[in-house]
């Protein structure tokens, strides 16, 4: 497998930004192919209606290689296994099976939805519960652990995971995570003690909401400084320090302006000083994490 536009930190296991396609609905199919049509190589989706259309996403990615833009060795596909609680009434697998079982069902119904015969990367999307892990989270880890000695899966990860469930899970697993997919909080030292951790154990740390989440950040004095400086935006300049700084980022944008605005921060390279900076303004805004939504200039979301 190859990618273009890699960082000198990353290989070809991987492409160096991933498309989210959660929240788009109606348009995921579109989104997906127009995400390819830019130059993504990496997509992320979820056997989960209620936030994701896998299905769609299946289509557009069939568009694309239809189209001969791209063909399946060429992108990085990760889909992940909801458990019932982040689920609504459109379940991807029988409620009443056990949960091995129900990873097994999700995943046959993610292959015929994105119309493959293999997934690069398999997700357990979050831990059953906030604190620890339950048998039922035990049980999902052992059936994709089976379903990549199978061959079906490539690297295996997990989601909306704490520092302390990340490490209990790395203690009993038989096969370790590859990935760790995290929203990141700047306020929350972009979320440095998982990072410590993944870049000690072999793990790579996805973030997500790098924007939406960090909405302080990107309107700060500072940021704004250093964007000017490089040429750049400020959503280029907190992808290209995410990169930097050991993160395989996502986008979720719904602009082709901003798709390649997105995948155009491998030409720079920020100093040690803006990386302390960036990292201090977070320090400086201080406050509980945002949760609301931003506009990037022409942005439709």
């Amino acid at each position: 497998m190859s990618f273009n536009q890699l960082s000198p930190m990353q290989t070809a296991e991987y492409p160096p930004f991933l498309y989210g396609t959660a929240w788009k609905e109606e348009e995921t199919r579109r989104l997906t192919h127009l995400a390819l049509r830019q130059g993504f190589r990496g997509i992320d989706t979820a056997n989960q209606r209620k936030h994701y259309f896998e299905a769609a996403v299946g289509e557009g990615i069939a568009d694309a290689i239809e189209q001969g833009l791209i063909e399946r060795e060429d992108i990085f596909v990760q889909t992940k296994f909801t458990h019932i609680h982040g689920q609504d009434a459109r379940l991807p697998y029988d409620a009443k099976a056990p949960a091995g079982e129900q990873v097994r069902q999700s995943l046959a119904s993610s292959l015929e939805h994105l119309r493959m015969s293999y997934i690069d990367s398999f997700i357990l999307h979050g831990p059953s519960v906030r604190k620890g892990l339950t048998a039922a989270d035990l049980d999902a880890w052992k059936a994709m652990e089976s379903l990549h000695e199978e061959q079906q899966v490539g690297y295996l990860g997990v989601s909306n995971v704490s520092l302390e469930q990340l490490q209990t899970l790395c203690k009993v697993a038989r096969i370790k995570p590859r990935f760790a997919q995290v929203r990141c909080y700047a306020t929350r030292s972009w979320d440095r003690d998982i990072r410590d951790f993944c870049a000690a154990n072999g793990i790579v740390y996805q973030g997500f909401s790098l924007l939406t989440a960090n909405r302080q950040v990107l309107n700060h004095a500072d940021m704004k400084s250093i964007a000017r400086r490089y040429g750049k935006t400020p959503a280029q300049v907190v992808f290209r320090f995410a990169i930097e700084v050991g993160m395989l980022p996502l986008t979720g944008t719904k602009s082709a302006v901003h798709m390649a605005e997105d995948l155009d921060v491998c030409d720079f390279r920020l100093t040690i000083s803006d990386c302390h900076s960036i990292e201090r303004m977070a320090d400086e805004v201080g406050g509980p994490p945002f949760r609301v939504k931003i506009k990037r200039p022409g942005e439709d979301q």
